[in-house]
């Protein structure tokens, strides 16, 4: 069996599994038709087997992520603030309704995971009214959250049954307040992984918190330059199969309002994935007004959406690099806008490291700062072939684990 200094560690993605030994690394492409255990064990049995569950730790996006509905009372502050928190919790967002208006807003069918309630600084009181509750009693949701004034909780307590109210997002002078909602919203990403059936049963091979990938990644970022040779600042691309998430550093955000703890932040866009996603990677293609341009320089026409091949993947990877830039950029007026002509190094992990070469990379991320920022700014492209990232924060992790239970 394993030593005590030996680790094994686990990635169970959408698409790839992935197990690092002190040695080596493996990747494989998972079977859909197996649970989770199961295919994980038909493919790397006898790797797992050697190791004691103790020395076992895991980290998966297998889940698909939690869904969120924000109602908030300003577009400029409580709105933008908890879309803020809630992305950078690696919440997926179905959409935001502005308070005022809220009669006029359909109720979604699906179940929503979380409803995030938030409006008005802690001086100001009486702000929602039966509008707001007759809304929720149509909607079909599993938690609700209140993180506006203090002064309108007992309201909101009393009439929504079950409501966890946690301390404002927005301060006196209109900051914003973001770490007892991001812990709330954490803890509830964290619960719904390990509550998933499939994933539950991992606990069969490790005696260890099954942690998100996202949440591991961003831990290592603080010491990315230990194994990469990154030059700051630098923003990380992680491209799976059916997410696509970016790790930034707090300091490229074009806005002084919003002023985070955390040394580095995390997006998570569960539309652009190239495997599980891929319909919704096309789509968002195919509305991007540069894309067909793109396209021609990468001498393909739109036929390559209808292809399974090996090429058409490659493409499928490079619209995905494009269009999450696009998103933080002036291009597109997110909540969120990065400075990306201060970025020095764009890091790229993940399974498109498997496919795509650097070039390939180097000559998207051109494309883009030419023809949406009119730049000739080209920040160095670094491959994270080895999941060495991935690597380093759950290392990492495991020795947080260890010096708690000292």
């Amino acid at each position: 069996m394993s030593g005590k200094n030996d680790k094994l560690l686990v990635d169970v993605g959408s698409t790839y599994f992935k197990v690092s030994t002190p040695d080596s690394i493996e990747q494989h492409f998972r079977d859909f038709n197996k649970a989770v255990l199961d295919d994980l064990m038909h493919k790397c049995g006898e790797t797992i087997k050697r190791f004691d569950k103790e020395h076992v730790q895991i980290c998966s996006s297998a889940n698909g992520g939690l869904s969120a509905l924000i109602i908030g009372l300003t577009n400029s502050f409580s709105l933008k603030y908890a879309t803020n928190i809630a992305f950078n919790s690696g919440i997926n967002i179905i959409d935001t309704i502005l308070y005022q208006n809220i009669e006029e807003y359909s109720v979604p069918s699906d179940l929503i995971d979380v409803v995030i309630l938030v409006g008005g600084v802690d001086s100001h009181g009486s702000l929602f009214s039966d509008s707001l509750y007759n809304y929720l009693d149509k909607l079909n949701y599993s938690n609700s959250v209140f993180v506006g004034s203090a002064q309108d909780a007992p309201a909101i307590q009393e009439h929504i049954e079950g409501v966890v109210v946690l301390p404002n997002i927005i301060d006196n002078r209109l900051h914003i307040v973001e770490e007892h909602l991001k812990e709330y919203l954490t803890n509830l990403y964290q619960q719904d992984i390990e509550g998933k059936e499939d994933i539950k049963h991992l606990y069969d091979i490790t005696d260890n918190q099954i942690f998100s990938t996202p949440y591991i990644v961003n831990k290592a970022l603080p010491f990315i330059d230990a194994k990469l040779a990154v030059v700051n600042p630098f923003i990380l691309l992680d491209i799976g199969g059916a997410t696509t998430d970016i790790h930034y550093s707090k300091d490229l955000v074009m806005d002084d309002n919003i002023v985070t703890e955390n040394e580095y932040d995390r997006l998570v866009f569960k539309k652009l994935g190239v495997y599980k996603s891929k319909q919704s990677l096309i789509f968002a293609a195919q509305n991007n007004e540069f894309v067909y341009e793109l396209l021609m320089h990468l001498k393909v026409t739109e036929n390559i959406f209808e292809e399974q091949s090996e090429k058409s993947t490659k493409i499928l990877m490079q619209l995905a690099i494009f269009l999450v830039l696009c998103k933080i950029s002036h291009y597109r007026q997110a909540y969120i806008n990065l400075k990306l002509l201060a970025v020095n190094s764009i890091v790229i992990t993940g399974g498109v490291t498997k496919v795509l070469t650097l070039d390939e990379v180097q000559d998207i991320i051109g494309f883009f700062y030419k023809k949406i920022l009119s730049s000739e700014h080209n920040p160095a492209a670094i491959m994270d072939s080895n999941y060495d990232i991935w690597t380093l924060g759950a290392k990492d992790e495991t020795v947080r684990e260890e010096t708690a239970c000292q």
